[in-house]
């Protein structure tokens, strides 16, 4: 899966997991939904054997990009959604 795959089903995923994503991060970044272990950023066994690293929960991704599209004159596209969450994840987070 990438990262704009998850992006466009954030609300299909139970918001206490976790989005672990290939670096650098694109939206064309291979990406996994898991839970993380203890509520660490510490990446699942599956995620660190793919070479996946944390990049935010997804309760975070739904409250950055609801927030986001809502101050919008018009709706985004699954693009610029996914790279504003890359830009929170990177120095927002």
């Amino acid at each position: 899966m990438k990262l704009l795959d998850v992006v466009g089903r954030l609300s299909d995923f139970d918001e206490e997991d976790t989005i672990y994503v290939s670096e650098p991060w694109t939206e064309d970044s291979d990406a996994m939904v898991a839970t993380a272990p203890d509520d660490t950023m510490v990446p699942p066994q599956a995620a660190a054997k793919a070479g996946l690293t944390y990049f935010i929960e997804i309760f975070i991704a739904i409250e950055v990009t609801e927030g986001w599209i809502g101050s919008q004159k018009e709706k985004p596209s699954l693009s610029a959604i996914c790279d504003r969450l890359i830009y929170y994840a990177t120095y927002d987070a």
